[in-house]
């Protein structure tokens, strides 16, 4: 017999946790209020693969589960580029650089002649860094383009796009909902943070993997992109305020870029974005049961590193009748 799973919200926990249940031949329908797939906190994301440098703030369950992402993306997307993360500072900062390497691990400490190598347009900007050589990152637009076309062509998953339901009124053997900050109306003690980011396009720098800039008043993450493009994030604001960027923000991020190099003070702003990530309390991702319905949530700024394990446990739950206490909280 069939099982019939509804998931509420498209965004990378409803699209990895259908194909998820798909893998193991579930039949599922996808539903979101919105018109067009991914168009909320996963459509702003930076798509970085790294789990290593989380872990300078994060818990270990979410370097468990971004072991196991990390994995699940190399495997099942094609396009993820697989050339690291790299830290740096500028001079004056090398006092968090060392913090942040005491908190982390998996990386290389490297001079500036091997920034340079790796960077050249970085070559004679900073006298040291950190080179996290086993992460990765992608571009999470084609990621959920891309999960959207191999789970109707290939699994036959239903989308039903503008619909706003409520996961309760539907009728399904299982539903999950995946809403993200929009399932405020029944979990309680969850809340929004803020994140805010640019993209900017330049013809007068390269860059070939994800940089993080250790900055005094705002770290930032510079992600490449196709075409000359690049991903400018993102602050990290305790409100559910999901307004335009402000122009505090804008020039913090802008500030950091062009300390990280002055060509980017000729960048053309290609677009700015802002949505709500949601987070419980402990920053950490949940799996809430109530009945035949699943909410899987709090993925806070792990969007893409988290929900493909989340969503494997999700699946094993409503196929197998597994258990997971380290997210069934």
């Amino acid at each position: 017999m069939t099982t019939n799973v509804a998931i509420v919200g498209s965004g990378v926990m409803g699209l990895t946790a259908a194909h998820q249940l798909a893998l193991r031949g579930a039949s599922v329908t996808i539903y979101d209020r919105r018109r067009e797939v991914g168009r909320g906190c996963s459509w702003w994301a930076g798509g970085m693969l790294a789990l290593w440098c989380e872990m300078e703030s994060a818990e270990p369950l979410i370097g468990d589960l971004g072991l196991e992402s990390l994995a699940y993306w190399r495997e099942h997307f094609p396009n993820v580029i697989n050339k690291g993360s790299l830290v740096v500072a500028p001079p004056r900062d090398t006092p968090d650089l060392k913090r942040f390497a005491a908190r982390t691990s998996h990386f290389d400490i490297i001079d500036g002649p091997r920034i340079a190598a790796l960077e050249p347009d970085l070559a004679g900007r900073f006298e040291t860094g950190l080179f996290f050589k086993e992460e990765a990152h992608l571009d999470p637009r084609q990621a959920l383009s891309f999960l959207k076309e191999r789970l109707q062509k290939d699994f036959g998953v239903t989308f039903k796009m503008d619909a706003n339901v409520r996961p309760e009124a539907l009728d399904a053997s299982y539903v999950l909902d995946c809403r993200g900050y929009e399932a405020r109306d029944v979990l309680s003690d969850l809340r929004g943070v803020k994140g805010e980011m640019l993209i900017v396009r330049s013809t007068e720098i390269s860059l070939a993997r994800p940089i993080r800039l250790l900055h005094p008043r705002i770290p930032v993450y510079i992600v490449p992109r196709d075409d000359h493009h690049f991903m400018v994030g993102a602050t990290m604001i305790e409100s559910s305020d999901q307004s335009r960027i402000s122009a505090r923000s804008m020039v913090e991020l802008l500030n950091a870029t062009y300390a990280l190099h002055p060509s980017f003070g000729e960048a053309e702003i290609i677009e700015t974005g802002t949505d709500v990530r949601p987070a419980f309390p402990d920053n950490l991702p949940r799996i809430r049961r109530s009945g035949n319905i699943l909410r899987l949530n709090g993925l806070y700024r792990h969007g893409y590193l988290g929900a493909p394990a989340l969503a494997r446990r999700a699946a094993e739950i409503v196929m197998d009748g597994k258990t997971f206490p380290e997210v069934e909280r």
